[in-house]
This record gives C-alpha cells, sequence and structure tokens, in this order.
C-alpha cells in the first residue's frame, strides 16, 4: 500500500492539484448544457457533482473505475470471481457516460452499484469519497484522475491500475506529461497491463507492469429477455440471419453491400444492423426495433436502433461482423459474441483490440476479411460452426488470467486490510 509519504507529488501533479480548484465553480453550468443536449443522465446527473449519492453497502466495498461502455462492461467478469471468492464484498462500479450506465443497469453482477464518477474537483471528491469510503480502489484500462488517486493515496486506500492498454499514440500524450504519470503511478499498489507492448510503455513512464491479459473473455454472457428472444425466434426461424456490431458507417456500407450478394444466392437472408451510435442512424433502410419493428418474411435488414440489445441480436445471429475494424474506431470487442456462439467476422483496423483479435487468430477462432465479396464468401463458408467452436475454447484459455489477476487482487485486498 502507498502512503501519503511514499507518493511523490512533483511540480506538474502539484499544478494540476492547484488547478482542480477552478473546476467545482464551472461544472454545473457546463453540466447542465451538456443535459440539454442528451450527453448526461436525465436524473443522475449530480453524481458528478458528488451528490445525490446512493447508499453505501455495508461491508468491505471495491471501487472499480472505468471510462465508458465496453471497459465497464468487461469488469464483470472480474467482479464476479471477487465476489465468488469472498462473498461479504460489495462492489461500486464508476464510469462517465449515460449510455455505461443504461447498459450496465441490465447486466450488473450482484452486490454491484452503479455511480458516475464526479469530475476531479476537490469539493466533489471529497464528498465522493466521505460517502463511499472505499477499501480497495481499481483502475482499469487507461483512465486515471490525478485529484482522486493522490486524494485516495492520503486517505491510505489502496490503488491498482489493471488491463492497462496503451497504443503508441496515447504513449506519445503521455510523454508530454511524464513527470504527472511518473508520479501517478508511483501510487498503484500493482499495475498490469493487456499485452507486452503497453507494459513497455508504462516501463518508460516509471511503473511497475506485469502482463495479464484483457478482462473481456471473462465477461458474463450479456443479458437479454427471454420471452423477446423466443418470440424472434419463431419469426425469424429458418432464416439465415447475420449482424454487424456495434457498427459504424464504413461498417456499415460494406456490409449492405456483402448482404446484397449473399441475397443474390439465399433471398431468405436477414441483416441486423446495430448501429454503435443509434442516434445517429437517420436513413430509412429497413424495419427499426426502436419503433418496435420487426422483420416481415420479405424484409432484408432490421435495424437495431436501440441500446443494450446486444445480448438479444447475438443470440439471433449465426455470423457477426465486428464493427469498428474498417475505419479509425480499431475495433470493438469480439468477445461477447463469441461466447454466445456466433462466428466472427473482421476488418484490418483492429489495433484497440490487438490482443483480443490476436488471441482468435491463433486459435482459428475468426476470419479476417476486407471486401464485400470477402464478406459475402465467409458468410456462406462451412468453416463458419467451426470457427465459432474455435472461439469458445480461446474464451476458456484467455479467461484464466482473469482467475489469477482476481486471485492477485484479494491477496492484495488481504494484505492491506489486515494492516
Amino acid at each position: 500500500m502507498t502512503s501519503p509519504a511514499d507518493m511523490h507529488r512533483g511540480l506538474a501533479l502539484r499544478s494540476y492539484l492547484a488547478a482542480s480548484h477552478l473546476i467545482a465553480p464551472a461544472a454545473k453550468p457546463v453540466l447542465r448544457r451538456r443535459l440539454q443536449r442528451g450527453k448526461e443522465h436525465p436524473t443522475r446527473w449530480q453524481e458528478k457533482m458528488g451528490r445525490n449519492l446512493a447508499p453505501r453497502p455495508d461491508g468491505p466495498l471495491i471501487w472499480l473505475h472505468a471510462v465508458g461502455l465496453g471497459e465497464v462492461l468487461s469488469l464483470r467478469g472480474l467482479i464476479a470471481r471477487l465476489g465468488q471468492q469472498r462473498p461479504d464484498l460489495s462492489f461500486l462500479v464508476t464510469s462517465t457516460t449515460a449510455t455505461s450506465a443504461e447498459v450496465f443497469a441490465k447486466n450488473a453482477p450482484p452486490r454491484t452499484t452503479h455511480q458516475f464518477l464526479p469530475l476531479d474537483a476537490p469539493a466533489f471528491r471529497r464528498r465522493f469519497l466521505d460517502h463511499f469510503r472505499p477499501d480497495l480502489c481499481i483502475w482499469v484500462e487507461q483512465d486515471l484522475w490525478p485529484g482522486m488517486v493522490s486524494d485516495l493515496a492520503s486517505r491510505q486506500v489502496p490503488q491498482c491500475m489493471v488491463a492497462a492498454r496503451m497504443n503508441a499514440a496515447s504513449f506519445r500524450s503521455h510523454q508530454r506529461a511524464a513527470g504527472l504519470y511518473r508520479d501517478l503511478y508511483s501510487a498503484m499498489a500493482m499495475i498490469t497491463a493487456q499485452d507486452a507492448a503497453t507494459a513497455a510503455h508504462l516501463a518508460s513512464l516509471g511503473a511497475k507492469v506485469k502482463v495479464t491479459g484483457s478482462l473481456k473473455p471473462a465477461a458474463p454472457l450479456l443479458v437479454c429477455d427471454e420471452a423477446e428472444l423466443e418470440r424472434l425466434q419463431r419469426t425469424l426461424a429458418q432464416r439465415r440471419i447475420w449482424a454487424v456490431a456495434p457498427a459504424h458507417p464504413d461498417d456499415i456500407a460494406l456490409a449492405r453491400t456483402a448482404h446484397q450478394k449473399l441475397r443474390d444466392t439465399d433471398s431468405t437472408a436477414l441483416l441486423i444492423i446495430a448501429p454503435r451510435l443509434p442516434q445517429h442512424t437517420l436513413e430509412e433502410i429497413g424495419p427499426r426495433r426502436s419503433k418496435g419493428e420487426v422483420p416481415a418474411p420479405d424484409d432484408a435488414v432490421w435495424l437495431c436502433d436501440t441500446y443494450g440489445d446486444l445480448g438479444l441480436i447475438y443470440r439471433l445471429a449465426q455470423t457477426v461482423l465486428i464493427g469498428g475494424t474498417f475505419g479509425d474506431v480499431e475495433g470493438h470487442n469480439p468477445w461477447e459474441a463469441a461466447a454466445l456462439g456466433c462466428a466472427i467476422l473482421h476488418g484490418p483496423r483492429v489495433a484497440n483490440f490487438k490482443t483480443d483479435f490476436a488471441q482468435l487468430a491463433d486459435a482459428s477462432g475468426a476470419i479476417a476479411v476486407a471486401t464485400a465479396d470477402d464478406i459475402a464468401k465467409a458468410l456462406v463458408s462451412g468453416d463458419l460452426p467451426r470457427i465459432a467452436e474455435n472461439a469458445g475454447r480461446a474464451i476458456k484459455i484467455a479467461s484464466t488470467q482473469t482467475d489469477a489477476l482476481a486471485a492477485d487482487l484479494l491477496g492484495l485486498f488481504d494484505c492491506t486490510t489486515e494492516t
């Protein structure tokens, strides 16, 4: 555990802490403007000022923070393993996006509370920490809030950074504030990385790191409404169903072209499009789930323009083209679809999930495609069942890394709570 005396606060961190006093006066008007634009939760936005917080559960509390939807969902497997080994633990999960709260609420593990992380102002941090009094803080992937890290160290709350992910561009930006990050990493009792490249980047910034892989393969299955699933399975029986998700414009354009080719040989085929940002999808391309519409037998495309339905979509589809893999997004999580038995297709742009797609490739658990012709050919391949089975085996292998990480975290937790 890092004590206040152990954590170094150099000029960069001290300057940040001084400047963070300016956040509070601007917070309310900024948050209200974001609320008007639909970028904040309509009833919970004041949590970002440390107000209207949920009750603190009794007993020891582990706090985990992840920035957005994908990162928050990845926490579920780690929480499940920690909770299985220590039934007395409760968990607090924080994030910053409204979407992450909405979807996580449908998939939250037992004994887990979600809150929005307060803005990094001294008064907001104090309210939050006085209220929840966490016994351990786990920062996930790459989102560190300097003021909160400093305050936790001052309160002698142990902190870890797990499943860190840092590509070359992110590393260059971190280098510009190397002194700040060196101080923040010094406050961590343990730091783990998803891959060797990230570990090397962190080490050059002064961190002591070990590689433990991604949390995403170990996450529980996404949930869905079972009655709705059964109804749709009856309605769509005997159809070849595939999906592109979470989809961006480049993915959608290629998928639609590939689907036209597929329909030339299978007129019953149905493409489900699940946009990453449903509110940005304006074109009428078929029935829309947001309007309660269900595909008719002659509908070629179904637009699932709602949040939190990937668990349903992946159970309906036999094959999924992972979105974000044909443009600057550089990929989305392939494990959620693979865990539900889907054969995985993906484009060439996977830098944000390089380790995950590499694990699938090593297991022959995914098909890389580059063009609409590639996609159409893959969709009728007789290898798809084998690809899906291989991905399932890859999940089991990759999940063992999260088992070991949970054991390490509990060992740290037990040591710090005994002292």
